[in-house]
């Protein structure tokens, strides 16, 4: 417990006093040190967990969670009715897909092309969203739908005709020919992923499987989930249902980026922790000065029966004070810092006229940010932590001191 007098003591000595300037200006970069340190790992935390949770919606948004793929057979259809797997299913989709040219006027590019049945196009997460430009229920015949990415560069609208070139061919006396059809923009979609809306189309399955010389046997079972975050237990119970076919989820397709965020948001998080590490390590040489500036304090203390632990208490209690309200204030600085931080990328965007978060590198157009509790207790707690480390020292420094050399010299 501590007593009324070591909070009384401890109180006067966090006073700022004219005759302590060099001691109080130790105290303030300590201060604000941890404070930055604590901000700043909130706000690196909170942007990271933003892109990451941007961009698993994102891609889950546009991929299967979980997709059954046959290595000979075709998909057993009857197995779509298996009880657990309609528990853990919202959408169950047959797809196929293949590599094609787009052709249009002097322009060609490389693109994907997914087939999707005329009533199951619709069911689609991005078909859904409000940017969607077109008709959803028209994906038959020779109608292609287009990402807007795609279709600005290549200037192309509503109505307009592309001409496809299948990486699939036709046998002739003179060999091998490529197939070319000619396709009608029917809609336009929008992923958010700048990456996927240039390089994707879709077209109706049956036209996918001529076209690209494919087979019913070939289809994808592709499955929606849920609740797509908890993947690897879902993707179990559908192992087990397709024991004989390859299934993989989103988790497997992306891992190499998931691993690499978080690393990359690991090693951040011990960089930074320098920071806290760096000023905390000021509190040391702000109460060893206080402890030289209050020897006969501490003396006068000794002699009328204060005892070592309450010294020890008291300094102690110094060091803590500011390391807690530091964190509190870096906590109150770094929460309202993320809150804010699109604002505040497009403030110094217009003031220095640079790209701070340029969408062709990242694929998201705003700076996420998503602020998580725990994240925000376990810097706090290393922060505190630190803090209390460093305190130890010169609190038991000053328990120390022999009170009659003290006011001998004093």
């Amino acid at each position: 417990m501590i007593s009324t007098l070591e909070k009384e003591i401890t109180f006067r000595f966090l006073k700022a006093r004219k005759k302590d300037g060099f001691l109080n200006v130790i105290s303030i970069f300590s201060f604000i040190g941890i404070s930055l340190g604590v901000a700043v790992l909130i706000i690196v935390m909170s942007v990271m967990n933003g892109f990451r949770s941007e961009l698993i919606n994102k891609i889950v948004g546009f991929n299967a969670h979980i997709t059954v793929d046959t290595y000979e057979n075709q998909i057993q259809i009857d197995k779509l009715k298996n009880t657990n797997l309609n528990l853990i299913a919202s959408e169950m989709i047959l797809s196929n897909s293949g590599e094609a040219i787009i052709i249009k006027k002097d322009t060609s590019k490389g693109i994907i092309l997914r087939g999707y049945s005329r009533k199951d196009f619709p069911k689609l997460k991005i078909i859904k969203d409000k940017t969607f430009v077109g008709n959803k229920s028209n994906l038959t015949g020779n109608y292609i739908s287009l990402g807007k990415e795609l279709s600005f560069t290549l200037n192309l609208k509503l109505g307009d005709d592309v001409s496809i070139m299948s990486s699939s061919g036709v046998d002739t006396i003179i060999g091998s020919i490529p197939k070319k059809k000619s396709f009608t923009i029917v809609s336009l979609f929008e992923s958010g992923l700048a990456d996927f809306d240039n390089n994707v189309a879709f077209i109706n399955i049956d036209t996918l499987d001529e076209f690209m010389n494919l087979s019913k046997k070939d289809r994808k079972l592709e499955v929606y989930l849920k609740d797509p975050q908890n993947i690897e237990n879902q993707k179990e119970i559908v192992q087990k249902i397709f024991p004989n076919d390859f299934v993989y989820s989103w988790a497997d397709t992306n891992s190499s980026l998931f691993s690499a965020l978080k690393v990359e948001r690991n090693v951040m998080f011990i960089i930074l922790s320098l920071i806290i590490i760096v000023a905390a390590f000021n509190i040391i040489s702000g109460l060893t000065i206080l402890v030289k500036n209050k020897t006969r304090d501490i003396a006068i203390l000794k002699s009328i029966g204060v005892l070592n632990k309450s010294i020890i208490k008291i300094f102690f209690l110094v060091g803590v004070t500011i390391g807690t309200t530091a964190t509190l204030f870096g906590i109150i600085l770094g929460v309202t810092f993320s809150m804010y931080v699109e604002n505040v990328r497009k403030f110094l965007s217009d003031v220095f006229n640079i790209s701070l978060f340029p969408e062709e590198i990242y694929f998201l157009s705003t700076m996420p940010s998503e602020i998580n509790p725990s994240s925000i207790f376990i810097i706090s707690l290393c922060s505190i932590f630190i803090t209390i480390i460093v305190s130890i020292f010169p609190a038991m420094k000053a328990a120390k001191l022999d009170p009659i050399k003290a006011l001998k010299y004093e």
